[in-house]
C-alpha cells in the first residue's frame, strides 16, 4: 500500500514532465523525419520571428514575476533566570493578594495552570515580581527596552547587517502602544536613517507577527533591489496585569509571558537563510462569536482585562479550515490536491443521487508539502486543535509543545521561538518546508511558508541548552524590594 501511494504520487506530482518525455521519445524514434519537418519550415524570416517572440515571452515572464522575498535572519530575546515565575511563586504571590484574587480565583488559576502546558522555567517581567503588580508606565516602558532591544541586538548580531542597512521598520505589539510608538524608539536607539520607513501595528493579537511579514512581502516586491526590513513582534504584559476575578479573564495572567523576536527580511538572496513561500490571510471578525473571542473589556469591578472566550480552541479550528482553503492550493503537490477534488466529487454526486448519508472529504496530507509546522504556541487547547485538524504527529507539533513548556505563550514572536527549537536541534536542512500558523484576535488566522536556504550554522538559540545566555542589552536584575515584595 505504501509503495503504491509513493508511485502514485510521483506519477501525478511529476505528469507534466512524464508527458513531455514520452513525447521526446516518440519524435527521437523517426530523427529523419523530424529533421525534414524542420529543415522545410527554417528560413531566415522565420528564426528572426521566433528569436523576437521568444525574446518578448521571456521579458513578460520575468517583469510579471514577483521579486523573491528572502528571511535574511532573526534572533529571540532571551530571559534570565531571575525572571522565571514557577508555579509555586504564582501560588505565593496569589495569597499575597487576597484583596484583589479570592481563593476560589486562586484555586481556578493553579489548576490552569497545572494543565496548561507551561513549564517551570518561563518568565514574566519585572513588574509581576512586585506585590501587587507594577502596572505603570514607567514598567511598561522598563520590559518594552529591556525584550525588544535585546531581540534586534541578537538578530543585528547574527547577521552581517547593520542599524545603517534597514530601509524599512515594522514593529508590532497587541495591547500596549505608548508615545512616541516601539517604531520610533527602536529608531531613537539605534539610530535608523532619517529616510527609514516605520509602521507600528497594534490590536492585532498574537497573529501580528506574521501579518508583519505579509506587509512586508508586499512593500520588498516592489521596493529596489538590496531593500532589507527589520520586523520586531512582542507583546508588553507589564500594564496587562488583570487584578479581578473574572475567570475568563484571568487566563491570559496564567497562559502569557514575556517574549520578543526580531527577523530581518530582503529582496535580495545575498546571506539568505529563508526563502518566503506563499503568504495568507483569513479574517472572520464578520461572525460576532468570533469578534468577541478575544476581546479587551472592563469587568463589572471596572478592571480592564482580555476576556478569552470558552470557545476559543475551537474558533480557531473554524478559521484554520477556512484559512487552508486558500492556502492548501497554493501549497499542496497535485497528487493530495486530486485526492481531495475526487472526495468532493464523490461526495457531489451521491448528494444528486439523493443517497442518505455524508461523504467525508478526504484530509490532505500536509507532511508531503511541508518537513516541520511551527504552530502559534497559544495554549495546550490551540495545539491540540490544530493537530488533530491537520493529522499531525507527535514529533511534527514538538516544536509547539516545548515552546509552549520553557517560554509560554509569547504571543506573535512564538513562532520564531519554534524556528530556533528546531534549529538549535539541528533538524532543519536545505531544501527543507516550514509552515507557520498562528491566530489573532480578529479573530485572524495566518500561515505563511518558508524554505530553507542555508540552516543555522550553530545551535546558540533558544532551544540550546544556552537558552538562558544574556543578551548584550540586558538590564540589570530585577528589584528586591517594593511596596513589600
Amino acid at each position: 500500500m505504501l509503495l503504491l501511494k509513493a508511485v502514485y504520487r510521483v506519477v501525478v506530482n511529476n505528469f507534466l514532465a512524464l508527458a513531455a518525455a514520452a513525447v521526446a521519445a516518440v519524435l527521437l524514434r523517426r530523427p529523419d523525419e523530424l529533421a525534414a519537418r524542420l529543415r522545410a519550415v527554417s528560413s531566415p524570416l522565420h528564426a528572426a520571428t521566433a528569436a523576437v517572440l521568444a525574446a518578448g515571452v521571456a521579458r513578460l515572464v520575468r517583469a510579471r514575476r514577483a521579486r523573491g522575498v528572502y528571511l535574511v535572519e532573526y534572533g529571540c530575546f532571551r530571559p534570565r533566570p531571575c525572571y522565571r515565575a514557577p508555579f509555586a511563586t504564582c501560588l505565593e504571590h496569589a495569597h499575597l493578594m487576597p484583596y484583589l484574587v479570592d481563593e476560589e480565583s486562586v484555586a481556578f488559576a493553579i489548576r490552569l495552570l497545572e494543565r496548561s502546558g507551561l513549564g517551570d522555567e518561563t518568565c514574566v517581567p519585572d513588574a509581576y515580581h512586585y506585590m501587587p503588580p507594577d502596572r505603570s508606565l514607567r514598567a511598561s516602558r522598563d520590559e518594552s527596552e529591556l525584550v525588544i532591544f535585546s531581540a534586534v541586538d541578537d538578530v543585528f548580531a547574527r547577521s552581517a547587517l547593520t542599524p545603517a542597512d534597514i530601509d524599512v521598520l515594522i514593529v508590532n505589539c497587541s495591547i500596549f502602544t505608548p508615545t512616541p510608538v516601539f517604531a520610533d524608539m527602536v529608531v531613537n536607539r539605534y539610530k535608523l536613517r532619517a529616510e527609514v520607513q516605520n509602521v507600528n501595528l497594534s490590536g492585532m493579537g498574537c497573529s501580528a507577527g506574521l501579518v508583519s511579514v505579509g506587509l512586508a512581502k508586499n512593500l520588498l516586491q516592489v521596493s529596489p533591489p538590496g531593500t532589507n526590513v527589520l520586523i520586531v513582534s512582542t507583546e508588553i504584559l507589564s500594564s496587562q496585569y488583570y487584578v479581578g476575578t473574572e475567570r475568563a479573564m484571568l487566563l491570559p495572567n496564567c497562559l502569557f509571558r514575556m517574549g520578543a523576536a526580531a527577523m530581518i527580511l530582503s529582496n535580495s538572496p545575498d546571506h539568505a537563510r529563508f526563502r518566503l513561500g506563499r503568504v495568507v490571510r483569513t479574517v472572520t471578525a464578520a461572525r460576532d462569536s468570533d469578534y468577541r473571542c478575544v476581546f479587551q473589556e472592563e469587568d463589572e469591578q471596572g478592571n480592564t482585562g482580555i476576556r478569552l472566550s470558552k470557545d476559543l480552541a475551537t474558533t480557531a479550528g473554524h478559521a484554520l479550515k477556512s484559512n487552508i482553503a486558500a492556502f492548501g492550493p497554493l501549497v499542496l503537490p497535485a497528487s493530495e490536491q486530486l485526492l481531495v477534488a475526487i472526495s468532493f466529487l464523490k461526495r457531489k454526486l451521491k448528494q444528486l443521487s439523493g443517497h442518505a448519508g455524508k461523504v467525508r472529504l478526504y484530509r490532505p496530507d500536509f507532511r508531503t508539502a511541508f518537513e516541520h509546522f511551527c504552530i502559534h504556541a497559544g495554549g495546550r487547547g490551540v495545539i491540540d486543535e490544530v493537530q488533530h485538524g491537520l493529522g499531525l504527529s507527535d514529533d511534527d507539533v514538538e516544536a509547539s509543545r516545548m515552546t509552549l513548556h520553557r517560554f509560554g505563550n509569547t504571543s506573535s514572536s512564538s513562532v520564531l521561538y519554534e524556528l530556533a527549537y528546531l534549529e538549535a536541534k539541528g533538524r532543519m536542512k536545505r531544501g527543507d518546508r516550514v509552515w507557520m500558523i498562528s491566530f489573532g484576535a480578529g479573530f485572524d488566522c495566518n500561515s505563511v511558508a518558508w524554505e530553507c536556504v542555508k540552516p543555522a550554522p550553530d545551535a546558540d538559540g533558544p532551544g540550546s541548552t544556552a537558552s538562558t545566555a544574556t543578551p548584550s542589552s540586558s538590564p540589570k536584575s530585577p528589584k528586591t524590594s517594593k511596596n513589600d515584595r
